[in-house]
């Protein structure tokens, strides 16, 4: 059945990418884990914090089936972007907990609806959805988080990838990635020159 099967893959790659997202902070200080590393302040424990509010938002209001904890980074109250960093009062164990709890309350409510099982996202004008769609759209949030996080720890200390077994790339020794991003930086040096001169 190609529904059953639509939703399955969809999941399955939804389970992928959470995992890729909670590798990125294996082995980091907790330092590390927390700085901002771009002037927005994207950080890796952040965008665990955020995506667990995103899951929580989306497969538990949006459904009639709340997510039984208090979140308070959703309170009217809360600090601007509360959601996208963490506190030093709050811990990484505390922040991957409950990313992984509101994971499972999130896979209860895919398991337990139809792909075309209606909802409606209180915060969105006409928020009338299915499950589908909302499958899809936290599934390409979570993949776009995923690759800030791909950035963010390679600048951290070179870990790439989905996790320690597989990296996405070419199997080279660190000379010939230096050599090849110094091709690419006379590529973009050159090109620059180019187009100043035009």
């Amino acid at each position: 059945m190609i529904e059953a099967d639509a939703k399955t893959t969809l999941h399955n790659y939804l389970r992928s990418a959470r995992a890729a997202m909670l590798w990125k902070l294996d082995g980091l200080s907790e330092y590390d884990v927390r700085r901002p590393l771009t002037p927005t302040g994207t950080n890796l424990l952040g965008l665990i914090k955020h995506l667990a509010i995103v899951e929580a938002g989306y497969f538990g209001a949006t459904f009639g089936r709340p997510f039984p904890e208090h979140l308070p980074w959703w309170d009217d109250d809360a600090e601007p972007n509360a959601d996208a960093w963490a506190t030093a009062d709050e811990t990484r164990a505390d922040i991957v907990d409950c990313y992984r709890r509101v994971g499972e309350h999130a896979d209860a409510t895919i398991d337990a609806l139809e792909l075309d099982a209606p909802g409606q996202v209180p915060w969105w004008t006409g928020g009338a959805v299915t499950l589908h769609k909302i499958l899809v759209h936290v599934l390409a949030e979570t993949n776009r988080h995923a690759g800030h996080a791909d950035i963010l720890r390679e600048q951290l200390d070179g870990a790439v990838g989905l996790n320690a077994n597989n990296t996405n790339l070419l199997d080279h020794d660190d000379q010939w990635w230096a050599d090849y991003r110094a091709r690419v930086e006379q590529a973009a040096q050159a090109a620059g020159a180019k187009s100043a001169t035009e």
